[in-house]
């Protein structure tokens, strides 16, 4: 039986492991390095700079008008200061800096912690949607065909199990007595679905801007990668990182290295996800030094209004279930 102690550390000793195994084992470092000299790094360099400001901010962005349309007025600056923050903590583990950033915009609205959760949870639901959609579109014209491509195809069906499945829970639920189910099927009660389409569709032109950029930065690394393979099997390099880890390293070279081993050197596969997760590193600490004082800034000074009997320049955000 595992010890209660232990479960929240064992993500982190899969992590390590990870990074054990991928740095200490199963990589030649000289030929990792003679694939990244041999790389056209001012290129990969451009693109992945580009790459992450635009995701960036447009997450942010999104991020924002879901606070706006589905928990309350909220000025787009806050929300994109917050995030900017929590890009410190991101270049440890993507987890752990989302769950800085809603505690962030949670302390902006003490004792709503449960809506700024469910409001920032919309944005992903929004993104696994369309990568499950993404992939199941582009798994037909991959070459081998369904026989070829199981991981693909298991990938496929365990992403529409989970959406099904979701859906299952919201609509039976409450008639099963599932206390999540109707709590969800309560929240999206209050919500007007037809909201979610234009976030749906910003996330799916955010998917074709990604794909792209892989293109690309692949390509400067001598990487050959048709654009079916990218667009069926990026969703599941995604899911795969999903697993907590440090700044994603190991992980997503594990992932690279699996997933697209047929359509290049094993060496440049991991030097390109290597001098990925490197440049995301600075890219984060970069955002993060720039964005963290104004953040802490902003949380302080609402503090400090609420703790002067002082109002906030502003509703911040609203629970729309209160009376």
């Amino acid at each position: 039986m595992r010890s209660p102690r232990l479960r929240p550390f064992l993500p982190w000793i899969i992590s390590l492991a990870a990074l054990i195994y991928v740095f200490g084992f199963a990589t030649d470092w000289r030929a990792l390095a003679a694939a990244t000299r041999t790389a056209d790094l001012p290129v990969f360099l451009a693109v992945t700079i580009v790459d992450k400001l635009i995701f960036f901010l447009a997450w942010g962005l999104l991020q924002a008008e879901c606070m706006r349309r589905f928990a309350g007025p909220v000025r787009r600056r806050e929300v994109i200061a917050l995030r900017g923050g929590s890009e410190l903590v991101r270049a440890a583990n993507a987890s752990l800096g989302d769950a800085a950033f809603l505690l962030g915009v949670s302390r902006l609205v003490p004792g709503r912690l449960a809506t700024v959760v469910a409001a920032g949870t919309v944005p992903l639901l929004c993104h696994v949607l369309v990568l499950v959609g993404q992939a199941s579109l582009a798994l037909p014209f991959l070459d081998g065909g369904y026989a070829a491509n199981r991981d693909v195809v298991i990938g496929v069906a365990a992403g529409w199990t989970v959406v099904v499945g979701a859906a299952l829970m919201v609509r039976v639920g409450p008639r099963l007595g599932s206390v999540v189910g109707m709590r969800m099927a309560a929240w999206l009660e209050r919500m007007d679905l037809r909201a979610f389409w234009p976030i749906v569709a910003s996330f799916a032109g955010l998917g074709l801007v990604d794909i792209t950029v892989q293109k690309w930065t692949t390509a400067s690394f001598g990487l050959a990668i048709p654009w079916s393979a990218l667009v069926a099997r990026i969703p599941i390099l995604y899911a795969v990182m999903t697993v907590p880890s440090l700044g994603n390293f190991g992980t997503r070279e594990l992932a690279w290295a699996h997933f697209f081993g047929e359509f290049g050197d094993r060496d440049r596969l991991v030097a390109y996800a290597f001098a990925t997760n490197a440049s995301f590193l600075v890219m984060n600490v970069v955002i993060g030094v720039c964005f963290l004082p104004r953040a802490l800034e902003l949380v302080a000074e609402v503090r400090r209004a609420r703790e002067a009997g002082a109002p906030v320049d502003g509703p911040l955000l609203v629970d729309r279930s209160d009376p």
